[in-house]
C-alpha cells in the first residue's frame, strides 16, 4: 500500500470517533459565529461533510425556530445549534431545538444553567460544552455532557486566557479516553488538525477559516478586511473595570475596538449609580457585541463594527467554497501524516 493510502486510512481512523459522534463525514466543526453562521453557511458546511452550527446568539425563540427550519430545508446532513448560556430565554430556546429534533446542542459562554443539560438530553440530543481549563472540563464531564470543545485564546470572538496548545496538552491526556474532545483556536491548516488528532482529539473546530467562504453572507468589506489582515492584527479586548464580567473578545483592531472600551466605562457608571445589576451589565455588553458584529458582517462597516477574527486570519487569503476549504484541510492533514510516515 502506498504512503498516501496509508495516510488516508490513518486520517480516517483518527477522525472516526468524532465523525461518528457528529454524524458527519469528517470531524470538522464550523464554529458558531454570530450573523455569519446562519442557514447558508451552516448547510454548506454540513453538505460538504463537516458539521455546521447555527449561532443563536441573541435570537428570540421565534427567530431560532425560523432559522432551524430554513437550515433544515437546505441541509442534506446533520447540523447543530449553539446557544449562549446567559440568554434569558435559554430553556425556551432548548425547547425550540427539541421540537425540531436538533441532534447536537452546544452550550457556550459559561457554565450551563441548572437543568439545561437535562432538558437537552431528555429529547435524546447530545450536549457539547466549552472547557477553557482542565478543572472545568472535569466538572462538565461529571455533569453529563457528551463532548467538549477546548478552545484556546488564539480563537476569534470570546476567548479564554490559555493557548490552544497548552489546553490540548493539559486536557487531552486526562480526558480524551473519557469523551470526545474537539480542539479549537487558531487552527487554519491541516497539519495542525493532524497533530491534535494524534494527541487524542476526536476532531477540531474552525471558525475564522470559514468566515469568508463563498457561501458566507458576510459583507464583501468584511471579507476584504480578513484577506488584508495578518495574525498580529487580531487582538484581544481590554477589561476596563474589574467588576464587569467581561470575557475578552479577539477581533481585528479598528475604531470599534475603542468604542467597546467606552461602552465598558458607560456600563461601569451605570453600576456605580445602581441603575443596573451585574447580570444586566453583562447582557448590555453582550448586546453591544451583537450589534457591533452585525454592523461589520451585514452592513460592511469595517471601521465602527466588530471584526471578530482568530489569529489564523492570516491564513484566510481568498474567498473559497466551503467544500474546497474542507478538501484542502483534509489534504494538508493527509500530507502531514504521510510525511511523518504514519
Amino acid at each position: 500500500m502506498s504512503d498516501t493510502l496509508v495516510a488516508t486510512d490513518r486520517l480516517t481512523t483518527l477522525m472516526a470517533r468524532g465523525a461518528d459522534f457528529l454524524g458527519s463525514k469528517v470531524a470538522i466543526l464550523c464554529g458558531a459565529m454570530s450573523w455569519v453562521s446562519e442557514r447558508n453557511l451552516v448547510s454548506a458546511v454540513s453538505n460538504a461533510g463537516g458539521f455546521g452550527l447555527i449561532a443563536c446568539g441573541a435570537m428570540t425563540p421565534e427567530l431560532l425556530d425560523k432559522e432551524i427550519a430554513a437550515t433544515k430545508a437546505l441541509a442534506k446532513a446533520p447540523f447543530g445549534v449553539n446557544l449562549i448560556t446567559m440568554h434569558p430565554m435559554i430553556f425556551d430556546l432548548i425547547e425550540v431545538c427539541n421540537r425540531h429534533d436538533v441532534g447536537h446542542i452546544v452550550l457556550a459562554g459559561g457554565l450551563p444553567p441548572r437543568g439545561s443539560i437535562e432538558a437537552i438530553k431528555a429529547n435524546g440530543a447530545k450536549v457539547i460544552c466549552f472547557a477553557p481549563a482542565l478543572a472545568l472540563a472535569k466538572k462538565l464531564h461529571r455533569s453529563g455532557v457528551d463532548a467538549l470543545v477546548i478552545e484556546g485564546m488564539e480563537a476569534g470572538g470570546h476567548i479564554g486566557p490559555v493557548a490552544t496548545s497548552v489546553l490540548a496538552q493539559e486536557i487531552l491526556p486526562e480526558l480524551a479516553n473519557e469523551l470526545p474532545i474537539f480542539v479549537a483556536g487558531g487552527i487554519g491548516h491541516g497539519e495542525a488538525i493532524a497533530a491534535y488528532l494524534e494527541m487524542g482529539a476526536a476532531g477540531v473546530q474552525l471558525g475564522t477559516r470559514f468566515a469568508c467562504a463563498t457561501e458566507s453572507i458576510a459583507h464583501p468589506n468584511f471579507k476584504k478586511a480578513f484577506f488584508r489582515a495578518s495574525a498580529r492584527d487580531a487582538t484581544a479586548s481590554v477589561q476596563v473595570d474589574p467588576r464587569l464580567p467581561v470575557i475578552p473578545v479577539r477581533a481585528l483592531k479598528n475604531a470599534g475596538t475603542e468604542a467597546f472600551t467606552a461602552k465598558q466605562r458607560e456600563v461601569a457608571q451605570l453600576l456605580d449609580e445602581g441603575k443596573v445589576d451585574m447580570g444586566e451589565a453583562q447582557l448590555q455588553i453582550e448586546h453591544y457585541w451583537a450589534g457591533a458584529l452585525r454592523r461589520a458582517v451585514i452592513d460592511g462597516d469595517v471601521d465602527g463594527g466588530s471584526l471578530m477574527a482568530g489569529q489564523s486570519v492570516g491564513m484566510v487569503t481568498k474567498e473559497e467554497p466551503v467544500a474546497e476549504i474542507i478538501d484542502t484541510l483534509m489534504a494538508e492533514a493527509r500530507t502531514a501524516l504521510e510525511r511523518r510516515g504514519r
